[in-house]
């Protein structure tokens, strides 16, 4: 399992997102510069132990209305080739040294467990305590056996207002909901996260579409 290393990382990571974020299509501008907090999320392990992932959310309190982004990002030790446009930024770790940062979208490692998770292969863990599970993630998943993602290809992936998609081998694409709302009856990988205001939500994180639609 992971090791949570409490130490620094300079720039933080709400740094590095609140200078990424205004970037993203699925982004609403307030005018201002984003105010970010904190929000939840979970992580997952890597079972090369190489390649640190985490499922972010972050609240933008900008504007007059706070809106929570979910944001999978990946933490490695060299760039990862091919992966450019996925950059979120760099930063250094106090123990592990330089990280380069990635939107989880386009880290082929990121995609296969979180493949992984929908099919019961990966547990999710807490965010920030090692080898501690976070049952608050539970997943819905009712199709084919997925094969594994090639660790060696750079996902493609499309992007929009709606969301994020990462095309999967065969044509099925994985979706990540970038902009979080509470789903009243939640499908496919499901978490929580916490408004301003201290109130929990849980809604969906991710979905599969199988029909390469």
């Amino acid at each position: 399992m992971a090791i949570i290393h409490r130490t620094t990382m300079d720039p933080g990571k709400l740094e590095l997102l609140a200078a990424w974020l205004p970037e993203r299509p699925w982004y609403t501008a307030s005018g201002r510069p984003p105010e970010l907090l904190r929000a939840g999320g979970f992580r997952l392990d890597d079972p090369q132990g190489e390649v640190g992932i985490e499922f972010m959310v972050v609240t933008d309190a900008s504007g007059g209305r706070p809106i929570s982004y979910h944001v999978p990002v990946t933490y490695r030790g060299a760039p990862l080739e091919g992966a450019g446009a996925g950059l979120i930024g760099t930063s250094e770790h106090g123990v592990l040294g330089r990280r380069w940062v990635y939107d989880g979208a386009h880290d082929p490692v990121c995609v296969d467990r979180l493949l992984a998770l929908f099919q019961g292969r990966a547990q999710a863990q807490h965010q920030s305590l090692s080898e501690v599970p976070e049952p608050a993630v539970s997943t819905r998943y009712d199709g084919p056996e997925i094969a594994d993602f090639p660790l060696s290809q750079v996902p493609e992936v499309a992007e929009d207002a709606g969301g994020t998609r990462v095309l999967l081998p065969g044509g099925a694409r994985l979706g990540l909901t970038r902009v979080l709302r509470e789903n009243a009856d939640p499908a496919g990988v499901v978490a929580e996260w916490t408004a301003p205001d201290g109130v929990a939500h849980r809604g969906t994180f991710a979905s599969l579409d199988l029909t390469g639609g």
